[in-house]
């Protein structure tokens, strides 16, 4: 006779199979939507502050931080999407700081441009997962070891090579692209607490519907001191609709990417996805902008690259670790459970006889 038991453990095998298949499969698009879409506005960012006329990275960034609070606002307030019940203290304790740097790491990223290659300015970014460790441990979301600390060196010099081989080589270019690394670092940890710890209920319009206004009101500082009057006494500034608003459109399917791949997945995988997205994006720079990258330029970035890569390959293993060590703790504890109830049976059963 057939047993139903192994029957049924069959099934929930398969079903628990396919349930991770969907989510991986899921994920993956994630991965790729957030890819695509990175690429694309660094491109057209890298275009329209270096080639075709509008080299104002504030006024730049204000635009899309306009556009994606309009459009939010638009969803959120006309009912299209349910906004999150927000209080005070969370707004300003969690979403203004975030909001800042968000302003910040666009606004300086985006400044980058103007003096760096977009390939160059991606080895520099390979530093991001030593700015998320070195920001992690400060707030708690990343645990400190020596190894881990030496693979970080490891990164730093590879980068430090890059930067060695790097032909056009300007100081003020890497000092912007550093500071909106550091910036960027501890954001994607804030949001990480946000979206996570604090059990918050935001999707993507709704983060965007919080963050972009705090972001417009504090690039409107350094805007108004140094970019509107340059603009308004350049008589070469161009300013053409559709590649203004197709660019914007494009920088709010980011945002909402980045939110989105974060909330879902983690921090890691946005980290692990971007070694990726930097090697297509060198590729594209040296054919769409004439890039030159020397021998010792890619060398240093594969020192680098191996690196990020040893490191993310430690994250995920802890992550297993972790996930494995969780389910033998519930398996024991559903076990200690179950002899429970054998015991007050058994005692019950006793009393009975009696």
């Amino acid at each position: 006779m057939p047993d139903k038991t192994d029957k049924g453990g069959d099934k929930g095998k398969v079903a628990g199979a396919k349930t991770v298949a969907s989510q991986v499969l899921l994920n993956l698009v994630y991965v790729s939507v957030w890819i695509a879409l990175s690429g694309t506005v660094i491109l057209y960012n890298k275009w329209i502050l270096a080639y075709y006329g509008f080299p104002y990275p504030i006024a730049l960034t204000m635009w899309h931080m306009f556009f994606s609070s309009t459009l939010a606002t638009i969803c959120v307030r006309g009912g299209y999407v349910p906004s999150a019940n927000m209080t005070t203290d969370v707004y300003m304790r969690a979403i203004v700081p975030i909001g800042a740097l968000f302003a910040g790491t666009l606004w300086l990223g985006n400044a980058a441009y103007l003096y760096l290659s977009v390939s160059f300015i991606q080895m520099l970014k390979a530093l991001m997962p030593v700015a998320v460790f070195i920001v992690g441990c400060g707030l708690g979301t990343e645990n400190y070891s020596l190894p881990t600390l030496s693979n970080m060196i490891v990164v730093t010099i590879g980068v430090g090579i890059a930067s060695y081989g790097e032909i056009n080589f300007v100081v003020v270019g890497v000092f912007l692209q550093l500071l909106s690394v550091m910036a960027e670092s501890t954001r994607l940890t804030l949001v990480q607490i946000l979206l996570q710890r604090r059990g918050l209920t935001l999707n993507p319009i709704t983060t965007m519907y919080y963050i972009a206004p705090a972001s417009l009101a504090f690039l409107a500082i350094p805007f108004a001191l140094i970019e509107a009057r340059q603009i308004f006494y350049d008589p070469a500034v161009r300013f053409d609709i559709p590649i203004f608003v197709s660019n914007a459109a494009a920088a709010f399917g980011l945002n909402m990417s980045v939110f989105l791949l974060i909330g879902k997945t983690s921090a890691l995988t946005m980290n692990i996805a971007g070694v990726v997205k930097d090697w297509m994006l060198i590729a594209l720079s040296i054919l769409l902008f004439g890039s030159k990258v020397s021998p010792i330029n890619l060398g240093g970035y594969l020192i680098a690259f191996f690196g990020v890569c040893f490191y993310n390959f430690q994250k995920l293993q802890a992550m297993k670790a972790k996930q494995q060590a969780q389910m033998l703790a519930a398996a024991a504890q559903k076990a200690r459970e179950e002899d429970d109830e054998k015991g007050l049976l058994l005692g019950k059963l006793r009393a009975n006889d009696s």
